[in-house]
């Protein structure tokens, strides 16, 4: 494995550095305007790779939720936005959309700066951001109502409607990228909404808000809260005058949410919440390829994914072949300074989820996998963990169980289909799952039998805002984008009219 030497903190454009050095911590943007917390308080955003601060921004409370809520509701129920015809908010859209494009190589190096993902996974994922809010933005003219049969004298009809203030939470792997998964159905539905991104990696939505502003959007129609769980998740989770929250993350942080709901005012909930999932290779598999995304499938952002293929099944036969070829390639990569162009894999994205990862390494061994590569971290600056292949896993172990939230993969034998989806399913989790075959009859099968909410064959991590994307079982209720993404994101009216 090659490691070169992270760069000084500072960013490699002096555009972004501009930003960095120029923009205040008046980080929240509330009823159009940037404001400072209301405490006045104020918290630090650290660079993964070099451990050094980037910069301060707001650290909202409760009272600062409150007032997002009141400038969404007031621009919900009486600014120009409920005014607008569905075109009008189309283009909207379209043009934050071209911001971001003017704007793609700013926007990744922010991200690569406060969440250590390479450039170019960076800018590959600034790209779906965009591509994403292009589909709502064609999308907000396909919300259809309908007509029901009805007697002569009769005319009834079925509307769908915005719901009011959506709230969303994003977690800090795709930060840019899970806000617009957000803000596009959100706001193409015709709500207005309040956005809280992760507290280690907010810059991106910081400037996402400055672009939305730009756009032409409606003071109120979309607000930013940076801040913590316990201070801005909860409070919105519990408020009255938030009509849905969507919400990716953890599985406890969702139970909360649901609950919250429960006890609050029923919210709409939409939520995704992470996976363990099954990567299936066959023997008669194209191996090259299934050994190339298999480590794409679990080292992308440093394993930093929801969908990430951690749980490697191979079948008996090849399974010692497909460990040589996956250790060998996992030590092929390069580790270091993620604006450098040659890194193929940064850093974790913050301290805690380093020493997280850190800790499986030892559950693992404890548990008598062994690690045919990685197994242990960097002995440098940053939060940096080497690529990690167990051998010798059984399915019911934690290191298969759990999900590690890093660059880990467990390599479990199975010994013919109907082990392989035994195994595949007996997890929490359904999110994701990937099948590697020539035999096109065992794929389609393989795809059916599989409890997973996206299924990868000959494949993987390939996404599309036409296919609906979410999880079964503790993955997480609801789906964002596919055709019928509206359908979590308005509400259904019968209208009876006498003629």
């Amino acid at each position: 494995m090659t490691v070169t030497t992270a760069a000084p903190n500072q960013a490699r454009s002096p555009k972004v550095q501009a930003w960095l050095d120029d923009r205040s911590s008046d980080s929240l943007l509330i009823g159009g305007r940037w404001v400072p917390a209301k405490s006045g308080k104020t918290f630090e955003t650290v660079n993964p790779t070099t451990e050094q601060v980037l910069g301060a921004v707001a650290e909202a409370g409760p009272e600062d939720v409150d007032a997002a809520v009141a400038a969404a509701r007031a621009a919900f129920e009486s600014g120009p936005w409920p005014q607008m015809a569905p075109g009008e908010r189309a283009r909207l859209l379209r043009n934050l959309a071209g911001l971001m494009e003017e704007n793609l190589d700013e926007l990744a190096e922010l991200e690569t700066l406060d969440n250590g993902m390479t450039i170019g996974t960076a800018q590959a994922f600034v790209q779906v951001a965009i591509e994403s809010i292009y589909y709502y933005a064609g999308a907000v003219q396909q919300v259809f109502g309908s007509t029901a049969p009805s007697a002569p004298g009769n005319f009834n009809y079925i509307l769908r409607q915005p719901l009011g203030v959506v709230g969303a939470i994003i977690p800090w792997n795709a930060p840019l990228t899970a806000a617009s998964w957000k803000i596009g159905p959100a706001l193409a539905a015709g709500n207005t909404m309040i956005l809280k991104p992760a507290e280690s990696t907010p810059l991106t939505a910081i400037r996402l808000g400055e672009l939305i502003t730009e756009a032409g959007f409606p003071p109120g129609v979309f607000n930013l809260l940076t801040g913590f769980g316990p201070e801005v998740g909860a409070p919105m989770a519990n408020h009255y005058g938030i009509n849905k929250l969507t919400f990716t993350g953890s599985v406890g942080t969702g139970r909360g949410i649901l609950e919250a709901s429960a006890r609050t005012n029923l919210k709409r909930v939409t939520l995704e919440l992470g996976g363990k999932s099954p990567n299936i290779i066959f023997p008669d598999a194209d191996m090259d390829a299934a050994i190339a995304n298999s480590l794409a499938g679990f080292a992308t952002i440093t394993g930093q994914v929801c969908v990430a293929g951690t749980r490697l099944f191979v079948q008996r036969d090849v399974k010692d072949e497909v460990v040589d070829a996956l250790t060998g390639a996992a030590d092929s990569l390069t580790m270091g300074d993620p604006l450098d162009p040659a890194t193929t894999m940064g850093p974790l994205a913050n301290k805690a989820q380093f020493e997280r990862v850190q800790s499986y390494f030892e559950v693992g061994k404890a548990e008598g996998a062994v690690a045919k590569a990685g197994g242990e971290t960097l002995d440098r600056p940053g939060y940096f963990v080497r690529p990690t292949v167990f051998d010798g896993v059984e399915n019911s172990m934690r290191i298969a169980q759990e999900e590690i939230f890093g660059p880990v993969v467990s390599v479990i034998p199975f010994s013919d289909e109907y082990d392989a989806v035994l195994q595949g399913n007996d997890t929490t989790y359904g999110l994701a799952a990937a099948v590697w075959t020539r035999d096109v009859s065992r794929a389609h099968t393989v795809a059916r039998q599989i409890q997973a909410g996206t299924v990868w064959i000959n494949t993987y991590l390939q996404l599309d805002p036409t296919m609906p994307f979410g999880g079964f079982k503790e993955s997480g209720l609801g789906r964002e984008f596919g055709p019928d993404w509206y359908q979590h994101f308005t509400e259904e009216k019968a209208v009876f009219l006498k003629l």
